[in-house]
């Protein structure tokens, strides 16, 4: 049984690497911000049907993983955490995205977006090896695990389509502040997933 903690841990990483500004989040942000959110219905869906299914693939890739190499598991909590403090760095030092120039599109470009975003699938990767392979690898339990994320995923998705304007003012506003403040945050969640 998965301690109600590493829950826990997991949610507040899912929730820390899904409300950060990744390709989904500013292409919906920028097309809610220049077109209004019934334009943008269709490229909405495509990006949270793109996350459920990258996320429920990362579910049989790890069962995949465990079954025919145990060893790797554990070696890959450690890519893992690696990757998370890489993206930790990447955000210090990230620029100012260009959200001016994206039109608003289709459900395909969502669901392609996230099809081809090699980020979540590391993600969901790991995610579930760096909280959940160690005290289960049923592929129902790894996928109700990525279930969650990715619900976790597309909730953080719909608030920046929501705040549109308001998001896009201040994080333009305080860009630095906000990345130094998620790059910390990044931090902790290494810390939980090799301490727990």
């Amino acid at each position: 049984m998965i301690p109600t903690s590493v829950i826990f841990s997991l949610v507040f990483y899912a929730f820390v690497s899904s409300i950060t500004p990744g390709p989904g989040n500013v292409l919906a942000l920028n097309t809610v911000s220049n077109y209004g959110i019934e334009k943008g219905k269709k490229l909405f869906l495509g990006i949270f049907a793109g996350n459920f299914l990258v996320q429920c693939s990362c579910a049989f890739i790890v069962s995949a993983l465990a079954a025919l190499l145990p060893k790797a598991m554990g070696i890959m909590k450690y890519i893992g955490a690696a990757y998370v403090v890489f993206l930790a760095i990447q955000m210090l030092f990230k620029k100012k995205p260009d959200m001016e120039n994206t039109k608003p599109a289709s459900f395909w470009k969502g669901l392609t977006l996230q099809l081809v975003n090699a980020k979540i699938y590391i993600f969901g990767v790991t995610a579930l090896t760096g909280y959940i392979t160690e005290y289960t690898k049923n592929i129902i339990e790894l996928l109700i695990a990525e279930i969650l994320i990715a619900a976790i995923g597309s909730l953080c998705t719909t608030a920046w389509i929501f705040l549109g304007n308001i998001l896009k003012s201040f994080y333009q506003k305080h860009f630095r502040a906000v990345n130094v403040v998620m790059s910390l945050t990044l931090g902790e969640c290494v810390y939980s997933m090799l301490v727990g």
